[in-house]
């Protein structure tokens, strides 16, 4: 599918588009993914919200997966069974014909998953009571027992951008859930297991009254992907920085040193310079990392302490400056905004 899509992005790029969203669904289907979790999914690729009305309950949904009230009604609403329908809000001529592909898939998606025989418009989203971190540890045992999972076993938890294409399938529960960084979608797995899918984030092992743990340790190895490779981004690879970095606020830009790096990451030379530094031993290992004379590191190198303040080949300093890079990365992570939508 993914070779598919490479050749015909460069023929067509709205069937590579229309390809994606077939794609998508197939694995939320594959999945078992839950209700809210379907209409998220739409709601990112069409990059607007999407409704389900079952009755007259109506679930809204907006691109980052968060719920919204009910507004209007619709103008064109895509049937799925009696008395259910779903509709994108705000259609245009422009965006028809991919809003038609995602509506029926996502109609096809909800066939399969709706039991008819439910009250509720949406199922319980055992998924969230499980990752949220404000979740008690009661509820969190609640929803693992609802969801298969033993509560004195120990678990990782792995999420992909909506897009990815997984080679191994996760076995384990999955879902769409809502982060603040768009949706993503979710599946606990065996602390062995080797789901794979380009991007994903593997999480730190965990118990089930500690999972959100592993999925904010997940979020953070799936934003340091560079999306450029199908190698797994894992939590364990940075030991405890992962949980740290899970815990520091996102919004915070005028820390000095990240400051530092800002300015030094403006240069053409200046991410890669970083990274070559914190991962060797000496400039001129680190010249050797990053395909340059070590002439040339030395000068990069006296630009980078001039920049930061502080030397960063000393022990403290190259610790300030791997945790500051590692913040840049994550607020200029990219990883979540590769989805096809109707202005790609």
């Amino acid at each position: 599918m993914q070779e598919l899509l490479g050749r015909l992005t460069a023929l067509d790029p709205a069937a590579s588009q229309s390809l994606r969203v077939i794609a998508c669904f197939d694995e939320l289907i594959a999945g078992d993914v839950g209700v809210h979790g379907l209409l998220s999914a739409a709601a990112a690729l069409a990059g607007r919200p999407v409704c389900l009305a079952r009755g007259t309950a109506v679930t809204r949904v907006d691109s980052h997966g968060g719920s919204m009230d009910p507004v209007g009604a619709p103008i064109h609403a895509h049937p799925v069974m009696d008395d259910v329908e779903v509709w994108i809000e705000n259609p245009a001529d422009e965006t028809a014909e991919l809003d038609a592909i995602i509506l029926e898939r996502l109609a096809l998606a909800l066939l399969i998953r709706l039991d008819t025989k439910r009250t509720s418009a949406v199922p319980p989203r055992d998924m969230t009571l499980l990752l949220e971190r404000g979740s008690s540890a009661t509820d969190r045992r609640d929803a693992a027992a609802r969801l298969g999972l033993a509560t004195n076993a120990r678990y990782r938890i792995v999420v992909a951008p909506l897009f990815a294409t997984w080679t191994r399938n996760p076995r384990g529960p999955e879902d769409v859930v809502a982060t603040p960084f768009g949706p993503v979608h979710a599946a606990v797995v065996d602390i062995d297991a080797a789901p794979a899918a380009s991007p994903v984030g593997i999480g730190s092992i965990a118990q089930v009254e500690e999972m959100d743990r592993s999925f904010r340790t997940a979020m953070i190895a799936l934003r340091l992907h560079d999306g450029s490779s199908n190698e797994n981004s894992r939590a364990d690879d940075l030991g405890g920085l992962a949980e740290m970095l899970a815990d520091l606020p996102d919004d915070r830009h005028d820390d000095g040193d990240q400051m530092a790096v800002e300015i030094i990451a403006s240069h053409r030379w200046g991410a890669i310079t970083i990274d070559a530094l914190v991962r060797s031993g000496s400039v001129r290992e680190a010249a050797r990392i990053a395909h340059v004379h070590h002439s040339t590191m030395t000068d990069r190198v006296e630009i980078i302490t001039d920049t930061l303040g502080f030397d960063p080949m000393s022990g403290i300093g190259r610790t300030r400056l791997n945790l500051a890079f590692l913040r840049w990365r994550l607020r200029t992570s990219r990883v979540l905004e590769l989805v096809p939508t109707r202005n790609a």
